[in-house]
């Protein structure tokens, strides 16, 4: 039995309501300045290892923040993750309070990811790379329609499609320069591109929307990606292993990565071909050698280390 004391809280727009896994106890608070500031009152004194809640559209922002800008360890999760559980656990009475304790028993059930509170710098380049997934996306959908119509139209598509490439151009210039404005953030970005097959825009995403990485273990962070393997099985079906879930905008660029460092990169090459000469499909070949450059990749952060073929052999 896990013995950490968690707190699940209930959020709605005007409350919050706190539940200790230890003992059940439910208390309420409004969702304001002064509630939260009594919520973290009590957290202290019921000596609370991690507090759990609901993604609520928002209404969490306020309290979650308040709660990880104190040092508290604050995991927000999805609400369906919370059903699921209350349903295997045979919880089907619903109200707040019972909510609450549903969540502090997930928690303590269920090690969920931890939120980290991005400073300005980070919130800035997380917009210009969001922003440019968005304008990517665009890209792919202008060039599709492109190939399908004629005439006036096709020029106005092209006209677009060229606007669409001087905008990411733009956004990667705006890249490059904010990781070079943060010494923290430039050791990191030139630790990650030493990498043979880590560019620019692989290794901006890594450091903003992977913080985690040098910080879990190898299954841990490929399952946060979502690059851990899944079995299909059920009963005497055996059925192929597959992956799914996690950060996917982290694994298509990771998957572009390893395309350019089977090109480039001796080891991942020779991965590559000898999982090939085995007879693996190049879709299992190519996320086996994702898997392993994250491996990797998460080591060299950990340890502060440069990729070098000679310590990082097949």
């Amino acid at each position: 039995m896990n013995n950490k004391q968690v707190a699940g809280i209930d959020v709605s727009k005007a409350t919050l309501d706190a539940a200790l896994s230890s003992t059940g106890e439910v208390m309420q608070f409004t969702n304001d300045a002064g509630g939260i500031e009594e919520l973290g009152k009590k957290l202290k004194s019921a000596a609370v290892d991690l507090v759990v809640m609901e993604a609520t559209g928002g209404y969490e922002t306020a309290v979650a923040t308040a709660l990880v800008g104190s040092g508290w360890r604050v995991a927000v999760v999805n609400p369906r993750q919370i059903r699921d559980f209350a349903k295997a656990t045979g919880r089907l009475a619903k109200n707040d309070r019972i909510d609450a304790q549903v969540i502090a028993a997930f928690g303590q059930a269920i090690e969920p990811e931890i939120v980290r509170l991005p400073d300005e710098d980070a919130r800035e380049l997380e917009a210009l790379l969001v922003r440019r997934r968005q304008l990517v996306a665009m890209r792919v959908q202008e060039v599709n329609r492109l190939g399908l119509v004629q005439g006036a139209m096709r020029k106005r598509i092209k006209a677009h499609i060229d606007w669409l490439e001087k905008e990411i151009d733009k956004l990667n210039i705006d890249l490059t320069a904010g990781l070079r404005n943060s010494p923290a953030w430039r050791a990191k970005d030139e630790l990650l591109r030493s990498f043979k097959g880590v560019g620019p825009i692989t290794s901006s995403t890594l450091v903003i929307d992977l913080p985690e990485l040098g910080l879990l273990d190898r299954r841990a962070i490929a399952a946060l990606v979502g690059l851990a393997p899944f079995n299909r099985d059920s009963g005497v079906m055996r059925g192929r292993r597959s992956i799914y879930g996690g950060r996917s905008h982290v694994r298509t660029l990771l998957y572009m990565a390893a395309t350019t460092a089977i090109r480039s990169n001796p080891v991942i090459r020779a991965f590559y071909e000898r999982l090939k000469s085995r007879g693996k499909p190049h879709k299992v070949a190519m996320v086996a050698c994702m898997r392993k450059m994250l491996t990797i990749l998460n080591a060299m952060v950990r340890q502060s280390t440069p990729w070098t073929p000679e310590t990082n052999p097949v």
